[in-house]
């Protein structure tokens, strides 16, 4: 029965330190090429170094930071080659996902989008970049759901997971709320509709939306990137 406690009680202190490191690196307050301490994340938290070692290698497994014998464990600096697999994955599940959606809307689903556009709508004037950040993320959930493809989330939120500090950095660097809103509203009247094919192309744009802030953000902060 000790033991039960104390796996549990160690698996409490690995999501502790796993969700403040995860939020910390996702929120850019610790930047792609900053190094990171085992000993002093530990003394932090007040807990061993097994439980960290094991929140490291979580976010390891996610591509968010690099651990290498003998050196300091870093911030993993973005790879333009794994954003453009991520992006490539994310855009033939998001496809499926939104002809699905277009096909099972019903008033349910119409009431869910219209509720999470208005939320949007007021995140942009208010300039409120994060709760604009946690709306999209929760945009393409909605969808998700009205397409009957819960799981699906799953491999959008993964893929999405490696290109938010990306993201994170092109809506920091110019107003770009405002033109992934109307993106959103777009997709979403398209659902309505059950117009499979606008949703679809509608989505397609909104994903490409990132090609002209990797090509911003590679020319001014170059040093966050592995080139």
């Amino acid at each position: 029965m000790a033991s039960i406690r104390q796996a549990r009680a160690r698996e409490t202190s690995v999501d502790l330190v796993f969700n403040h490191l995860y939020e910390q690196i996702l929120t850019l307050e610790l930047l792609p090429g900053d190094k990171i301490s085992e000993a002093e994340i530990a003394s932090k938290f007040g807990v061993s170094r097994q439980p960290v070692r094991d929140a490291f290698n979580r976010l390891v497994s996610l591509d968010l930071l690099v651990s290498r014998p003998q050196r300091a464990t870093e911030v993993k600096r973005i790879s333009l080659r794994e954003i453009a697999k991520s992006r490539f994955v994310r855009a033939a599940v998001e496809a499926k996902v939104l002809r699905l959606a277009a096909l099972n809307c019903d008033s349910e689903g119409s009431k869910l989008l219209k509720t999470h556009i208005e939320k949007q709508v007021k995140a942009v004037e208010t300039s409120d970049i994060a709760a604009f950040g946690v709306l999209d993320y929760g945009f393409h959930e909605v969808l998700c759901g009205i397409a009957k493809t819960d799981f699906a989330f799953e491999v959008i939120a993964e893929e999405k997971a490696k290109v938010d500090r990306l993201c994170l950095l092109g809506l920091t660097t110019g107003d770009r709320m405002p033109e992934l809103l109307n993106d959103h509203k777009t997709i979403a009247l398209a659902v309505e509709q059950g117009d499979a094919d606008a949703a679809v192309e509608a989505g397609m744009i909104h994903l490409t939306r990132l090609d002209e802030t990797i090509n911003s953000v590679c020319e001014t902060r170059a040093r966050y990137f592995d080139l």
